[in-house]
């Protein structure tokens, strides 16, 4: 029986425990989302941010990830789980709800806006990795499978919904008020882990060295190519939408809820991806889905990159989502195999590697399209991303990974 299809006893939503934290998940990630779009949005309209300062925020909110990402496993290791969350979470939406409080005051600016994301940034550190490892106490390890697979659609849902809501929030309300419901997010998210009762292992795992994590993945022939078609992926994405972010509100005069819908429509993209990939694999084989799947939707790419208004707006956005239909196949396939490829002492080290590396590919695409559209051009940043999003696929092509068959193949 594989990874994908074991069965489990009961519905892990049947417990109340994991109800709880996937609910306040939910708050924290549509939260998050609510964030990325209407914190630089209020940057360009109270601020009068440029290309340069956009892309900086942008890659301050993930940069966290750079700094902290690998030594917050261990140190989370020797905490209780629950506390890490609910502090985390109250953090953020004090240093959130500090920014319309100072737009409301007249004393807003960019410096306090940079300090709050990466302030932010290093709460959701804390907050992602406690988070992965409760999971196992509220569940068992027998459906930590069927508890991944419900957040992992439920991360996706959140996508979508997170930033088409956000665009119409930030039309609607304004972006200040956008911030101030992020911040009320983080608060809700805080109260559902509050009720979270799970006893946690007694015993914190033992000192170990975070530098094993990065010797197991890329000496690894498979989760070597891997992790960097995964890290070239984030690099894309992340400059993509940093030039969306400045195309749609300084040259194209969009709204908000056109942006915020035509940034869903990746988040639906990969949704699709994720619910076909495990029948793709059946089909295809592991290793072939990976490699075809990008090859074919190579050439909606460039689609994205002509966004424009009209009938190109519509056509970009369908480029868009196509591009991303990728990205929704690889977090089920991939994400399973790293699982089963990984011995059980190694799996937590390995998960901190893989997002320690892939979340810091954000950060450099960040500051990537920033750069770019500030000593450039907007569409050449945007040229960039889709450019890498086109050809990611080569590195499953060239490598181990077009060999696999199945999942089990990491036995």
């Amino acid at each position: 029986m594989t990874t994908l299809t074991r069965s489990v006893r009961r519905p892990v939503l049947a417990d109340r425990d994991f109800r709880l934290l996937f609910t306040a998940d939910a708050a924290s990630k549509i939260s998050t989302q609510l964030g990325t779009l209407a914190v630089p949005v209020l940057a360009q309209a109270a601020l009068h941010a440029g290309p340069g300062q956009v892309g900086l925020l942008a890659a301050l909110s993930t940069v966290a990830f750079l700094l902290v990402g690998l030594p917050a496993g261990a140190w989370v290791d020797r905490m209780r789980k629950r506390r890490v969350l609910v502090a985390a979470d109250l953090v953020r939406a004090g240093l959130v709800g500090s920014v319309p409080a100072a737009w409301a005051l007249g004393v807003l600016t960019l410096p306090q806006l940079y300090a709050v994301t990466l302030l932010t940034g290093v709460a959701t550190v804390f907050f992602d990795v406690a988070h992965l490892s409760l999971v196992p106490a509220l569940v068992g390890r027998d459906r930590l499978v069927a508890a991944n697979s419900a957040l992992a659609g439920l991360t996706t849902v959140a996508d979508v919904s997170g930033r088409g809501i956000g665009g119409f929030v930030v039309q609607g309300l304004g972006a200040p008020c956008a911030v101030l419901a992020d911040a009320a997010g983080y608060l809700w998210s805080a109260c559902f882990l509050r009720n979270v009762r799970a006893v946690e292992p007694e015993h914190p795992a033992g000192r170990r060295g975070t530098a094993e994590g990065l010797r197991f993945v890329l000496g690894h022939p498979v989760l070597r190519p891997v992790v960097l078609e995964g890290a070239l992926t984030n690099l894309s994405i992340q400059i993509c939408q940093v030039a969306f972010l400045v195309l749609f509100t300084s040259e194209l005069k969009l709204p908000a809820g056109v942006l915020g819908l035509f940034l869903a429509a990746g988040g639906a993209g990969a949704f699709l991806g994720a619910t076909a990939a495990p029948v793709l694999a059946r089909r295809l084989g592991l290793g072939r889905t990976l490699w075809l799947a990008g090859m074919v939707i190579a050439p909606f790419g460039p689609l994205a990159a002509l966004v424009a208004r009209g009938p190109m707006l519509w056509l970009a956005g369908l480029g868009w989502m196509v591009c991303l239909f990728k990205v929704g196949v690889d977090n089920v396939l991939l994400v399973s195999y790293r699982q089963r490829a990984t011995p059980d002492a190694m799996l937590g080290r390995m998960n901190a590697t893989f997002r320690f590396l892939l979340t810091g590919a954000l950060a450099v695409g960040g500051a990537v399209g920033g750069l770019v559209g500030e000593y450039a051009t907007v569409r050449a940043a945007l040229w960039i991303g889709v450019t890498g999003l086109a050809l990611r696929w080569t590195i499953a092509f060239f490598s181990p990974v077009r060999r696999l068959t199945t999942i089990e193949a990491a036995d």
